[in-house]
């Protein structure tokens, strides 16, 4: 195995997955930390930088998530959820769902130009603890938080 082999890169059983779901959970993140600023600051840039990091972490939520789908039916040849396979893809699929639901909310809250809701900043925290767990769990299964 060659590590430039674009074959090997391209068609391992999981790569895709593995290296696309750091895109969403990077941006969201980011796009809560940009939340909180601005609504500590007043700032409109951070505004902005929250909105747009939070709809870049919706749109490529999706692609993780059929990638996902697409490894375990590859990968693990479509073995029964239990444990932590179970736990990771429910936790993914509240992930994706909160995701969603922030940009939601902050799409709405641009569009209408009104104040965030009381209870936004406590979802996007919820939001990236269930983000959190989720990868966690994601790292056991991938051999990455495997204790050596």
């Amino acid at each position: 195995m060659h590590p430039f082999d674009l074959r090997t890169v391209l068609l391992a059983k999981h790569a895709q997955h593995v290296a696309l779901v750091h895109f969403p959970i990077a941006l969201f993140i980011a796009g809560v930390l940009f939340d909180v600023l601005w609504q500590w600051t007043g700032w409109q840039s951070f505004a902005d930088a929250a909105y747009y990091d939070l709809l870049g972490a919706a749109v490529t939520s999706v692609p993780v998530v059929i990638t996902g789908l697409i490894a375990w039916q590859w990968a693990l040849e479509g073995q029964r959820l239990k444990g932590i396979l179970l736990l990771h893809l429910l936790g993914a699929l509240a992930s994706t769902l909160m995701i969603w639901i922030v940009c939601f909310m902050h799409w709405r809250t641009r569009r209408r130009d009104a104040s965030p809701a009381g209870y936004r900043l406590p979802l996007q925290i919820a939001a990236v603890l269930v983000v959190g767990i989720t990868a966690h769990l994601g790292g056991f299964l991938s051999g990455v938080n495997v204790p050596s």
